[in-house]
């Protein structure tokens, strides 16, 4: 996997994570996002695209759009090549709209399918497609169908990990914060390894964060918990996450730190011991926590303004067609589920894209506008690159049955 790729992934995931936790009602719900799943569409459009839009989606890739669709079949290949991680891509197009040879040459392999423009028809065939590439964890198709779309772009990521150790379940109820009182579905574990725990102070403090490493073999991905000091913003909390696994950020250990209060949620000390080894018990919770992204809320993160205007996008995108398009919709439903065995999550991303109007002289003017016993973040990270392959923080976690 291309390391520039890689940053320019890993930046996207941090900026999401902003300018999601900047809203504080999304904030107060928890989410999960995949970065990893929107990138390799934003390339495809930006391999298609010219003028203000083709500039405002490289900006948001991070690399030239020159070499985006390149990078994007080089990317979903190395994800698929993770294990435990499945990676596909899909383009559906009505029969009549014409793709330019050269851009759909550039798709990666096995993607093109049809639009019949029948919203049940089409409806059930995306459908399918999102249930069967994320083994059933994403059931629908997040996009617009019926006759007035032309286009489809969509990706899908599931991701499967076994523990190398297996949690122990264990009732808990915390004593205080905003989980007090409640009956929560605990884990437990205990290991030799303390050097899996480390603490890495953010612009809003420290933040502990614990390793579950997926079982040994061939190169696959681990999980990150991330813990925040009360009231941290849980944005703050995940780019700090984000830059320490990716190696921008610098930690210390559980073995390196003194005894006492050493991080977020972490206590240490020196004990009595029949055994040479250090000892890390572990205590967290399980989650189970499904999202819902409008990418076009927040389309000047994306560098999906211009290609999303009703005004100004039809005909920005002429390497893709002859006929002008628009994007109609773009959109991401994700999920992620943290137990005793393991750890799941899935996402499909997809744009839906309409056909406009010729594109007229526009111009640029300015617009004023008047007017872990407490919630916590995780990532989920690939070994070999440092990818970042999901994000996202739990506010309510799973509940004794």
């Amino acid at each position: 996997m291309d390391n520039s790729t890689v940053e320019a992934v890993n930046r996207l995931t941090a900026r999401w994570a902003a300018r999601w936790s900047a809203r504080s009602a999304d904030a107060a719900v928890g989410t999960v996002f995949t970065a990893a799943g929107l990138w390799p569409l934003l390339a495809l459009l930006a391999d298609g695209a010219d003028g203000q839009a083709r500039t405002e989606l490289a900006e948001a890739l991070g690399i030239p759009a020159d070499s985006a669709a390149e990078a994007a079949r080089e990317l979903l290949t190395a994800l698929d090549g993770v294990r435990g991680l499945r990676a596909a891509a899909g383009l559906w197009a009505r029969r009549d709209l014409p793709l330019e040879a050269a851009w759909a040459a550039r798709l990666p392999a096995g993607t093109r399918s049809v639009l019949t423009g029948d919203e049940d028809t089409d409806r059930k065939a995306l459908d399918a497609w999102a249930a069967e590439r994320t083994d059933g964890l994403i059931e629908q198709m997040p996009v617009e169908v019926g006759p007035h779309v032309e286009l489809v772009l969509a990706s899908a990521l599931a991701l499967h990990l076994t523990w190398e150790r297996p949690f122990s379940e264990r009732p808990v109820q915390p004593s205080q914060g905003p989980w007090s009182g409640r009956s929560l579905r605990g884990l437990t574990v205990s290991h030799a390894f303390p050097e899996r725990i480390r603490v890495a102070r953010g612009p809003s403090g420290p933040v502990t964060l614990l390793h579950v490493p997926g079982a040994s073999g061939a190169r696959g991905a681990d999980v990150h918990l991330l813990l925040g000091e009360p009231g941290a913003a849980p944005g703050e909390v995940l780019t700090t996450g984000i830059a320490e696994v990716t190696g921008a950020l610098a930690s210390s250990t559980a073995r390196e730190l003194p005894d006492g209060e050493a991080g977020p949620g972490l206590s240490l000390r020196t004990v009595e011991s029949t055994s040479p080894d250090p000892v890390a018990r572990i205590g967290t919770v399980a989650f189970d926590i499904r999202a819902e992204h409008d990418l076009l809320e927040h389309a000047e993160s994306f560098g999906l303004v211009s290609a999303a205007s009703a005004a100004a996008a039809p005909g920005y995108f002429p390497g893709i067609s002859s006929v002008p398009l628009a994007v109609r919709s773009a959109r991401q439903s994700a999920v992620a589920r943290f137990h005793a065995e393991g750890f799941e999550a899935a996402a499909v991303t997809a744009v839906g894209m309409f056909r406009g109007a010729a594109r007229t002289r526009s111009y640029r003017v300015r617009q004023a506008e008047f007017e872990v016993d407490r919630p916590f973040g995780f990532l989920a990270v690939d070994q070999e690159s440092g990818l970042v392959l999901f994000a996202g923080w739990v506010t309510d976690p799973a509940t004794l049955t």
